[in-house]
């Protein structure tokens, strides 16, 4: 994970939950974004 760009990483997450996988698997991509401390770019997309 560490190596994705931060938009690639967002726009994981994102399509992760659309397409509703593994609650498992959209925890980890959601770790690190917050990790990396993303959460307003992360909801400047969203809305």
């Amino acid at each position: 994970m560490e190596k994705l760009s931060d938009d690639l990483l967002i726009e994981s997450y994102l399509k992760a939950r659309e397409l509703q996988l593994s609650q498992d698997f959209i925890l980890l991509i959601k770790k690190e974004i917050d990790r990396r401390s993303l959460h307003r770019k992360l909801q400047h997309i969203v809305n």
